[in-house]
C-alpha cells in the first residue's frame, strides 16, 4: 500500500504563490506516474499536472505557464510550484500515485484558497 503525505496548501492573495509537496512511502512498486489533481466545490476532480516515469509532463491548459511540477526521485517526492494564483485555482489539491499495472493511490488532500 502506498501512503501519500501532502503539504504546502494554504491561503494566498491573487497573484501569489504556493508550493505543494507530496512524498510517497510504503510498498512502492514501479511508478508509472505521479502528480496532482484538484477538486473545487461543486465540481469534479480534475488533473492539474502529472509527471511520468520517463520524465514526460502533462499540465491542464488552465495552469500552463503558471504551475510547474518537478520530482525528486531520491525522496519519492513531487512538487507543484504554483505562481500567479487566481481565484479559480481555489480547490482541494490531491496527490496521485499510479503504479505500473494501473493501481491508483490518493493523498488526503490539501486545501488551497486564493482570495483577496
Amino acid at each position: 500500500q502506498v501512503h501519500l503525505e501532502e503539504s504546502g496548501g494554504g491561503s494566498v492573495q491573487p497573484g501569489g504563490s504556493l508550493r505543494l509537496a507530496c512524498t510517497a512511502s510504503g510498498s512502492l512498486v514501479s511508478m508509472d506516474a505521479m502528480g496532482w489533481y484538484r477538486q473545487a466545490p461543486g465540481k469534479e476532480r480534475e488533473l492539474v499536472a502529472r509527471i511520468l516515469v520517463g520524465g514526460g509532463i502533462r499540465y491542464a491548459d488552465s495552469v500552463k505557464g503558471r504551475f510547474t511540477i518537478t520530482r525528486n526521485n531520491a525522496k519519492n517526492t513531487v512538487y507543484l510550484q504554483m505562481n500567479d494564483l487566481r481565484a479559480e485555482d481555489t480547490a482541494v489539491y490531491y496527490c496521485n500515485y499510479v503504479s505500473i499495472g494501473g493501481s491508483n493511490s490518493w493523498g488526503r488532500g490539501t486545501p488551497v484558497t486564493v482570495s483577496s
